[in-house]
This record gives structure tokens, C-alpha cells and sequence, in this order.
């Protein structure tokens, strides 16, 4: 099992003491208890990503306040870089990444970009850089291999640019909405498209019924942040598992169709 800190697991932060994480702000509605995850797994990584302070606003990437500060509950302690890059899918993305990259599972690191191009960090490690035409994508040696959290985030960056909703949508695999687990992906692919991501969940002992933390960054650029629930002010932020045949977010509407989880 891991805590904050342990391992570099946050690999972003500068300092780790004193962080307050998701798991001990948020806490579950009554009467219902945390669902049980595997120690040192994404899920578990996910329902203790740090937070910060509350009451914080949401901030786009150009350091402007988000119009909208009604549509989180928290923030989580992620940058989101000065570019315009780190949206809906790129939170997404970047959330999954992390993680692979703080356990080393640098194999696993692999997105598609919109083209249908795979973009394999482990090519990245060994110098190859993405040379694109249009819809042509050609890898070429150009660099040495240089393994940090710098090139990673390079790495990320350019990821970021070519891959999006419509790219991500097409990677992940269908889920039935009663099979949920945290990690999982509300998307819609396409122009525009949006996804959320699913953070944490909690299950009530005796009538066996689920509820679960979104969250998301949005466009332009944002902290990633806990979304509210628009829809019921007593579970808020949680969302109950059973929402019907569309779930409404703070900024957007899914279908229980569009659930969908990395391979």
C-alpha cells in the first residue's frame, strides 16, 4: 500500500507534506462505505489524488478565472501547463499516464492520435519523434534515449495535440453501466465531444446500490476538478449508479451508453 508521497507517486508535485487528499476530504454519503480496491492499483492511485484547498476556483491555462465556478466541488492538485492542450480527453489521458509512468509500466504508456497513429512512449524513450503531414504519421530517430519526467511530459505534449474525444473514444472498450468501476470514462467522441472520468465510488452494505465522483477538465485548458452533481443536492458530489438512460453533468449530458474503460 501506498500513501501520498510514497515512491514519488505524484510525480508532478514539489511538495508533498501536509496535501490533502480526495478519500479524506470527500466523504461518502450516509450509510454507504467506500468500495473495495486493490492497494497500489489506478483505483487506488485515483481515490487519492491530492486536492487543493477548499473553496479553491477552477483557473484555465492562460491563468484566467473559468466562467463557470458552479460546476466543481473541488480541485485537484494537477497542473495544467500555460498551453491550451490539457482539455476534457487530455485529462483523461494525462490521469492514466501518471500512473503508468510512477509504476514504471512504461509499456503500457501508449495513446492514438486522431489520425489512428499509436504514439508508443517506450519509441519516444528510444529517441524516436513523430515527423506529421496531414493525416501522415512517420516516427524518426532524433534524439538519444533520455528517460525523466521531462521528456515524459514532452511526451504528453505531443500527445496532447494530435489526440482528442474522437481519437480516445475509438481506443476505449464499451462498458455496461451495472459493471462501473473507478478509472471508467463517460465519453462522447467527435467535434465537439466531452469526458469525464470516474474518480471513486462508494456502495451502500444492504441495498448493494452504487454511487460514484466524476471528474474532468473541460475547453479551454483547466484544472482538472470533482464535479458537482446538478441533480441532487443531498448525494452531491456523488452520482448515483442508477441515473437512468442519461447522466447529467454540470456541463454536459451522457447517454449510459457512452461508459467506456481503458483496455
Amino acid at each position: 500500500m501506498f500513501v501520498l508521497g510514497d515512491s514519488g507517486r505524484y510525480l508532478w508535485l514539489n511538495k508533498i507534506d501536509q496535501i490533502e487528499t480526495l478519500k479524506k476530504r470527500i466523504i461518502v454519503p450516509n450509510g454507504y462505505q467506500r468500495v473495495n480496491i486493490p492497494a497500489d492499483s489506478y483505483e487506488y492511485w485515483l481515490r487519492h489524488l491530492p486536492l487543493k484547498p477548499e473553496n479553491t476556483p477552477v483557473y484555465l491555462h492562460n491563468g484566467k478565472l473559468k466562467g463557470n465556478q458552479k460546476a466543481h466541488y473541488a480541485v485537484i492538485d494537477i497542473d495544467i501547463g500555460i498551453k491550451n492542450l490539457q482539455q476534457c480527453a487530455d485529462a483523461v489521458i494525462r490521469l492514466k499516464a501518471e500512473y503508468l509512468y510512477s509504476t514504471k509500466d512504461y509499456d503500457a504508456i501508449h495513446f492514438n492520435f486522431t489520425s489512428g497513429h499509436q504514439a508508443s512512449f517506450t519509441k519516444w524513450l528510444e529517441g524516436y519523434r513523430p515527423v506529421i503531414k496531414g493525416n501522415t504519421v512517420r516516427w524518426r530517430k532524433t534524439s538519444t534515449r533520455e528517460n525523466n519526467y521531462t521528456s515524459f511530459r514532452n511526451y504528453l505534449e505531443i500527445v496532447f495535440m494530435y489526440a482528442g474525444t474522437y481519437s480516445l473514444n475509438k481506443e476505449l472498450q464499451l462498458v455496461d453501466v451495472k459493471n462501473m468501476q473507478i478509472g471508467d470514462v463517460f465519453i462522447k467522441g467527435g467535434s465537439p465531444g466531452h469526458a469525464v472520468i470516474i474518480v471513486d465510488m462508494a456502495i451502500h452494505p444492504y441495498t448493494k446500490n452504487k454511487v460514484f465522483l466524476l471528474a474532468q477538465s473541460y475547453m479551454p485548458a483547466q484544472n482538472i476538478h470533482i464535479l458537482n452533481n446538478p441533480k441532487n443536492d443531498i448525494l452531491n458530489p456523488w452520482y448515483n449508479i442508477n441515473f437512468g438512460e442519461k447522466l447529467q453533468t454540470p456541463e454536459w449530458c451522457f447517454t449510459k451508453g457512452q461508459l467506456k474503460r481503458f483496455h
